[in-house]
């Protein structure tokens, strides 16, 4: 369907500017007009390069520019899709849930492509916030989190190796794998920031590098005040909106 759609004849009837901006009209017009579908896939470069008998560099121009946009989504591995629905989140700050919990809530599967997962030494910063001494061996969990299939957070946690000495007991929810083991965080501290994305989370998000994300940090505690994770998240800005009850004091 996209290749009937994208052709090489219609690029050639397409008026002004160059050939990648030419390109970049004719996918703006089949997404507008309904033509190419929300989540549809585009071909890959080669292959749209070869049908439209340009150079990959035009196409790969003329795709990064609607990707700049947010018309088009790139996924790492996976390829270059028709931006969705925009459909946004809202996400409270007063509650301690997880990210799972949180996109079952809404009725959406959450699933994880894991980027890392090993037990190793901290850096001075790490042990301090873990409340570690520099000796004390520490779990890294570095995953990209997706609901139905689309990715919607980069989280890096850290948790004292003694309460977690097996990081592949973490399948699904990191919560449900404390909560097994009796170590079930009961309260934390939340901080909130914007920043820009940069590369590697941008490739991993499927949205421009330098585009608005949310940095969250969270400081998880037993009942005992032991600190028992620390996880930095960053969510994609397009995504998500996180709100606050706020009550009179």
């Amino acid at each position: 369907m996209t290749e009937i759609l994208l052709t090489s004849d219609r690029l050639a009837a397409a008026e002004g500017g160059p050939l990648y901006v030419r390109l970049q009209a004719m996918i703006r017009d089949a997404v507008e007009s309904g033509r190419l579908a929300p989540n549809a896939s585009l071909p890959p470069e080669r292959e749209l390069a070869s049908t439209l008998g340009v150079s990959r560099v035009t196409v790969r121009k003329a795709i990064g520019g609607l990707v700049a946009e947010g018309l088009l989504r790139q996924r790492h591995g996976s390829g270059t899709f028709v931006a969705g629905e925009g459909k946004r989140f809202e996400l409270p700050l007063s509650r301690l849930s997880s990210f799972s919990e949180d996109m079952r809530s809404r009725g959406l599967e959450p699933t994880a492509r894991w980027l890392l997962r090993q037990v190793g030494m901290p850096s001075s910063a790490e042990a301090m916030i873990l409340g570690l001494s520099p000796t004390e061996r520490i779990t890294r969990l570095n995953r990209l989190r997706l609901a139905n299939g689309e990715p919607m957070a980069v989280e890096r946690s850290l948790l004292p190796a003694r309460l977690m000495p097996d990081p592949t007991i973490v399948e699904g929810s990191l919560y449900d794998a404390l909560a097994a083991a009796g170590l079930r965080p009961v309260h934390a501290t939340q901080r909130v920031n914007a920043e820009n994305a940069d590369e590697g989370d941008a490739r991993l998000l499927g949205i421009p590098t330098g585009a608005a994300i949310l940095a969250i940090e969270r400081i998880s505690h037993l009942a005992d005040g032991r600190v028992v994770e620390f996880t930095r998240s960053h969510y994609r800005g397009d995504a998500y909106d996180f709100v606050a009850e706020l009550k009179p004091g």
